[in-house]
């Protein structure tokens, strides 16, 4: 089914500040500074840096007593310029990367969010995935290839992955690395890694990377904003 799309989008709150209502949607959101609280119903929850929350409902958020900075992935129909963006008193919001994907109706899916951390001159063997995401670049440096594209990512930028295509990754030789990601996989892969090595001769390699899984939670394709 095409129509879709999953969106990159990035908060700044002030101390205390509010994004009143977010409407119902598949959505992560993840806190690269400050502490947040997020209100789904009458339950508050409180969520500080490199902490994540998913959520299909419609929510409100607040910063913290020291604002907050917000990496926040919604998966969404038929997307507008202003989807996802919101306004208020000493809120901000970007729209930092919105790719268009194809879900398949017989399909069960889950949306995923994690952190990958690399060790210095680290590298992602060529590789693909069972499903597309974007990632956000916490801090370092990264170089992407995928194919005959190569692409060097500096910190606080965004890039996609298709998830079939090969790509290749290469961490900062000078410093410690790491991206934040959100994916739509088969639910058949919940709790486990989504990633295929490509060349028989990367197979037994060792892996440097380290993963932190903030959520692994089945999602509806049809319950997306509209």
């Amino acid at each position: 089914m095409s129509g879709y799309a999953l969106q990159l989008l990035e908060d700044k709150l002030g101390a205390d500040s509010e994004i009143a209502l977010l409407p119902p949607c598949n959505r992560v959101v993840y806190v690269v500074e400050g502490s947040t609280e997020i209100t789904v119903g009458n339950q508050t929850h409180e969520f500080t840096p490199n902490s994540a929350w998913f959520g299909s409902g419609g929510c409100s958020v607040r910063g913290g007593s020291q604002g907050s900075h917000l990496w926040r992935w919604e998966l969404v129909r038929t997307p507008t310029a202003n989807n996802g963006i919101t306004f208020g008193d000493d809120v901000t919001t970007q729209l930092k990367q919105c790719e268009e994907i194809d879900m398949e109706s017989q399909v069960k899916y889950l949306m995923r969010c994690d952190r990958v951390d690399f060790p210095l001159a680290g590298v992602a063997y060529t590789h693909t995935h069972r499903g597309p995401g974007i990632r956000c670049l916490l801090k370092g440096e990264i170089r992407i290839q995928v194919n005959a594209r190569e692409s060097v990512i500096q910190s606080g930028e965004s890039w996609f992955e298709s998830g079939p295509e090969p790509v290749f990754a290469a961490a900062s030789k000078t410093h410690l690395t790491s991206f934040v990601r959100a994916m739509i996989l088969p639910r058949s892969l919940k709790g486990k890694s989504s990633i295929t090595y490509v060349k028989p001769e990367d197979q037994d390699k060792p892996k440097t990377q380290q993963y932190t899984r903030f959520v692994d939670a089945f999602i509806e394709v049809l319950d997306v904003c509209t």
